[in-house]
């Protein structure tokens, strides 16, 4: 054997450790599966919050080297600085940043997709892969009331969902570099940050942003809207989009969907919705009504692993001509000239910035697949009634208010104290919930008012989640008038 040979002969002995056989397999997968197991089992009754005191960047810091180590060590030290520390967000407890919580059917889905690796991102790779995401997303446009061949893309969550948007609407309505100053976009101090983010990255930081005042709902004004394009217009500007939100992350609000419909079809602009949290609420009888109107948006963004209860790491971007979406991201590569393209369908890849993506439908198809979609209206469903009992119930706690109504599952709420800072005794009282671990809530300031907030989205809340989140902010209370001996204890 030659010396070419036999170093290619050593390398490939080191190089075949990373393909186990099966009896290997199982020597990493029964450890695994047995963690994942007792995980699951014990879930409910993990602290949702823990805080520590010690520098986690410490047990990370010059690990890898060339020497293997047992599951079981990984495993233990996984648990103890990853799994331990932060935040719970499979607990049903999470009631704090609109949690979905992670189906395990979609844990198996992308297991699946790992182990196979197949490329779902040209349907010349993987046409079953192509057809499989394309399906999701006629699925999802048919409960938003889009035609069946609008575009869209499983991006990885919101943001580049917002971000795909944006771009497809920048090349849509063919705005250039010298326009750009006198171009307006039009949205709400209530949109998510990354609205702002999205615009920035797709080129448009010096559009003009015009924050269109709010109701006592947080809702956009909608004659204040129509009233500043008609100004803006005559000011020899150029109106360009209108960025409006299906249930805003802070308080759950909805925007007048319908009227800013009409608005933006009367001015001929580009008409975006970020639904990443309220959209899949579409499902239910309830979501139905108040979301009337999202249909005539041009694009809009749903998140399944918010209200479809996946993981995280999939959020979705509809737009409704799928040919501005295609003009707005195709690409033209030589070394990709031998793949084929069908004239019927466009790739995920021709749809986003993205060319190399996981393959990301499996994890939501499988579950709507293996259970229907019954159980996932019945859990929204569910959510929404939850979210009407905390407030109800909250309501009969001497000292809380309800800060606004909720639209879905975001209910807003503060303590009064009969002394003292309201903003400095509801700050305490989140960091007070904090310390006890058992629920994890948030908290936010709308025009300088510090306001508590509950998020109800995860599969695993249910009634005696919501009680005992209850429960921890009465104790919560009392902790933090103990703490200040100036107010009176007995208002508790």
């Amino acid at each position: 054997m030659g010396d070419l040979e036999t170093q290619i002969s050593l390398f490939e002995l080191s190089a075949r450790q990373l393909e186990p056989n099966e009896s290997k397999r199982k020597e990493t997968q029964n450890p695994i599966i047995e963690y994942t197991n007792q995980f699951l089992n014990n879930v409910n009754d993990i602290p949702v919050f823990n805080s520590i005191n010690y520098e986690i960047e410490n047990h990370f810091s010059s690990e890898f080297n060339e020497n293997s180590e047992p599951i079981d060590s990984i495993l233990k030290h996984l648990k103890e600085h990853v799994h331990y520390p932060g935040i719970n967000a499979a607990s049903g407890g999470h009631l704090g940043y609109i949690p979905g919580g992670g189906i395990f059917a979609a844990a198996l889905g992308d297991y699946l997709a790992a182990i196979t690796n197949d490329y779902a991102g040209v349907d010349f790779a993987s046409p079953g892969g192509v057809a499989l995401e394309n399906s999701l997303i006629e699925w999802m446009g048919s409960i938003v009331g889009y035609p069946t061949n609008c575009g869209g893309n499983l991006a990885s969550g919101g943001s580049i969902a917002n971000l795909i948007a944006v771009t497809t609407a920048r090349e849509s309505c063919k705005i250039k570099t010298i326009a750009i100053p006198k171009t307006v976009i039009y949205l709400s101090k209530q949109a998510h940050h990354c609205i702002e983010k999205a615009i920035r990255i797709a080129g448009l930081k010096d559009c003009i942003l015009r924050y269109i005042n709010l109701n006592e709902k947080c809702q956009i004004i909608s004659e204040e809207l129509d009233n500043q394009i008609e100004k803006d217009k005559a000011d020899g500007l150029l109106p360009f989009m209108v960025i409006a939100s299906a249930g805003t992350t802070d308080v759950g609000a909805i925007d007048p969907l319908s009227e800013i419909g009409i608005i933006c079809k009367k001015h001929n602009l580009w008409y975006h919705i970020d639904a990443a949290y309220g959209g899949f609420f579409l499902l239910t009888d309830v979501g139905r009504k108040k979301l009337s109107g999202i249909e005539l948006s041009d694009s809009i963004v749903l998140d399944p692993h918010k209200g479809l209860f996946l993981p995280y790491g999939l959020g979705a971007v509809l737009i409704k001509n799928k040919k501005k979406m295609h003009e707005a991201h195709y690409y033209n590569a030589s070394y990709l000239q031998d793949f084929s393209h069908s004239k019927d369908v466009q790739s995920p890849a021709e749809l986003s910035p993205e060319l190399s993506k996981p393959f990301r439908g499996l994890r939501l198809w499988l579950p709507l697949k293996l259970h229907g979609t019954k159980p996932f209206i019945a859990c929204l469903e569910e959510k929404l009634l939850l979210t009407k009992y905390f407030v109800q119930e909250i309501k009969k706690v001497d000292g809380f208010e309800i800060y606004l109504e909720p639209e879905l599952s975001v209910a807003t709420y503060r303590y009064l104290p009969k002394n003292g800072n309201v903003n400095s005794f509801n700050e305490a009282l989140v960091k007070a919930t904090h310390q006890d671990g058992r629920v994890f809530i948030s908290s936010t300031s709308i025009e300088g008012v510090f306001i508590l907030r509950l998020a109800i989205l995860s599969f695993r809340t249910h009634k005696d989640t919501i009680d005992l989140a209850i429960q921890v902010l009465k104790d919560g209370v009392k902790k933090v008038l103990l703490a200040n001996q100036h107010l009176a204890v007995d208002q508790c």
